[in-house]
């Protein structure tokens, strides 16, 4: 892939690692950094090497949210047209993410705020530090909290009326709440290397499964049980057929470690 302009990107064996980084203001978004977040998840689909992402921000917080100078400040003036340009782009950096097929595993440090709260919401796993900050400040700016996803995806991780009280009030949730919440998947300190060590986990693991693994987990929140079970009945047939099943079993046989290739 080529290296992006708004955002670092380095790829270790199957795992690839994006960094925000603007340390200077704790590692804002911009309307390019926006587009290209959206674009580089969107190019994902097309490189089956990587087999899992980890999205972190540089020097100790994971992102600020939307910069108050290159961002809020030019929505101020904007007509609706172009303002709904802007909020219908954001929402689709979520949409790629949730549609490319790597699991995303977020590595949350000090401030995650506004936008940068949802980029960790819409990640698949989440490892905070114990000093992480993570706020839904929409309504802290005069705004909804039903930010690019928000109200849709967070009541799911952590229930409707803790999603409705961080939302309401905008502040911040603890790295200890996070954890017992369900919001984090584990407390680290330092977060990198456990949020790593799960990505190259997954990405050792069967690609193909955890891709439709991911698929399913997203399509199935508007289906009803019936058809989530037909869509599922579907989903593992189609899988059953490939190679890694194959290798699993004749692993297992022979009683060693699966090595699985992603076919």
């Amino acid at each position: 892939m080529m290296q992006p302009e708004h955002f670092a990107w380095r790829v270790e064996g199957k795992v690839g690692v994006i960094t925000l980084n603007r340390p200077e203001r704790k590692n804002p978004l911009t309307f390019d950094s926006y587009a290209e977040l959206r674009d580089f998840f969107r190019a994902l689909e097309r490189e089956p090497a990587i087999r899992a992402v980890v999205l972190r921000g540089e020097d100790g917080n994971f992102c600020s949210g939307g910069d108050v100078h290159e961002i809020i400040g030019p929505l101020t003036k904007m007509t609706m047209p172009q303002l709904l340009e802007f909020t219908r782009m954001t929402g689709d950096v979520v949409k790629a993410m949730r549609h490319c097929p790597q699991p995303l595993i977020a590595a949350v440090d000090g401030v995650c705020a506004g936008a940068g709260a949802i980029l960790a919401m819409a990640c698949d796993l989440r490892y905070g530090a114990p000093r992480a900050k993570t706020a839904f400040l929409f309504v802290r700016v005069g705004l909804a909290g039903c930010d690019m996803g928000a109200c849709a995806m967070l009541p799911r991780i952590i229930g409707q009326g803790r999603a409705a009280e961080l939302l309401y009030t905008g502040r911040s949730m603890s790295a200890e709440e996070g954890a017992a919440w369900g919001f984090f998947n584990g407390i680290a300190d330092p977060v990198l290397p456990a949020a790593s060590e799960a990505a190259r986990s997954l990405a050792d693991g069967p690609s193909a499964a955890h891709a439709m693994t991911k698929k399913m987990l997203h399509q199935e929140w508007s289906a009803g049980i019936d058809e989530a079970i037909e869509m599922e009945a579907q989903a593992q047939a189609i899988l059953m057929q490939n190679q890694d099943f194959r290798r699993a079993y004749e692993a297992f046989v022979a009683r060693q470690k699966p090595k699985f290739e992603g076919d």
